[in-house]
């Protein structure tokens, strides 16, 4: 009798513990069931009511894989709410893997809603990602695409207020120019940007001006330079296209070609004298060459009236020369000594 009864107080020792054991599992499990239902309970009723599809557990499994359920639930809700279908792509696993990309899934949704209201732009959920996941706002370029953008050119804080170009007569005009784009998705991945229109419209601006042949003719067709610049396809391989080109303003600026011709004629003048004073330099040298030849000359000169006297006392020495010839010989110089100071004391 004993041992009955120690077998069973052990049964109902061991039952005890059985129904402890279980009590506290199920616990704990009703204590993650309601943190469960706590956090993610409201998510899961929006998501019903809006018929988003997207369950509790899919809502914990988000949380597992580093998700904000918060960010998915309302895109896919807002994406549902506009007619945005999964057969078009946005299923809550394509939402998830644009976000673990680093995408911004709202801004996605709202661009391909924004898209389908304007009825205008075709844009799938793959086209939207992409561009997003290349670096480009997407709903802005949705939005440019509905409303085109004007960029003035000379952008605004650039540091020159206006493009300064010169007509065929030397006359500067001063031009200010508004481009109207339009967002081309199609060219919107690997696209230039704006500064490259801005640029390519200023060049094409300005040549057009350098080829008129008068400032006149710019001032009064200025429609001519739209014309011209808009022929050239200048958005080629960006991200905008050019609806149009309007010059708000044009301004008559300098007679360039009267200054360039006055700074020519100026260099000109430098040069002629450059090369005159050259020629006088060279004029003065053959003066003073000449001069040194003439005292040469004279010392040759001095040189051989000093050999005379020692060639006369040879000839009077050898009997060549007698004093008569001497005397002649001095009368001759005497005379022509004398002529020589009349014909200087009286010139003609």
């Amino acid at each position: 009798m004993p041992l009955n009864s120690l077998l069973m107080a052990q049964n109902l020792l061991s039952d005890s513990r059985v129904w402890v054991v279980v009590s506290l599992i199920a616990l704990l499990l009703a204590l993650a069931a309601i943190a469960i239902a706590a956090r993610y309970f409201r998510l899961w009723i929006q998501s019903v009511t809006t018929g988003a599809g997207i369950g509790i557990f899919d809502l914990l499994r988000m949380t597992f894989r580093k998700v904000n359920p918060t960010v998915i639930v309302r895109s896919k809700i807002m994406a549902i709410q506009a007619g945005l279908t999964e057969e078009e792509g946005v299923t809550a696993r394509a939402l998830e893997a644009h976000y673990l990309a680093g995408g911004n899934v709202p801004l996605v949704i709202r661009s391909m809603i924004a898209a389908r209201k304007a009825k205008i732009i075709e844009l799938d959920f793959k086209r939207a990602t992409a561009i997003d996941l290349a670096g480009r706002n997407i709903l802005e370029a949705v939005q440019t695409s509905v409303y085109p953008r004007v960029i003035d050119c000379p952008a605004k804080g650039s540091s020159r207020p206006s493009l300064d170009a010169i007509s065929k007569d030397g006359i500067q005009l001063k031009v200010k120019a508004r481009v109207t784009v339009r967002a081309n998705l199609d060219q919107l991945i690997g696209g230039a940007t704006e500064e490259t229109i801005v640029a390519r419209v200023g060049e094409g601006i300005v040549s057009a001006i350098g080829s008129s042949t008068t400032h006149a003719q710019v001032l009064e067709n200025p429609d001519l330079i739209s014309k011209a610049v808009l022929s050239k396809r200048l958005d080629s391989q960006t991200a905008f296209e050019i609806v149009s080109i309007d010059i708000a303003d044009i301004d008559v600026g300098d007679n360039i070609g009267a200054r360039l011709q006055a700074d020519q004629a100026e260099a000109d003048t430098r040069v002629a004298r450059a090369q005159a004073e050259g020629r006088r330099a060279m004029a003065v040298s053959q003066e003073q060459e000449n001069l040194a030849g003439i005292q040469e000359m004279r010392a040759k000169l001095v040189e051989a009236e000093a050999e005379v006297p020692r060639a006369m006392a040879e000839a009077f020495g050898s009997g060549k020369l007698g004093l008569l010839d001497y005397y002649k010989l001095r009368n001759v110089q005497a005379d022509t000594e004398m002529r020589e100071s009349i014909a200087s004391a009286n010139p003609k």
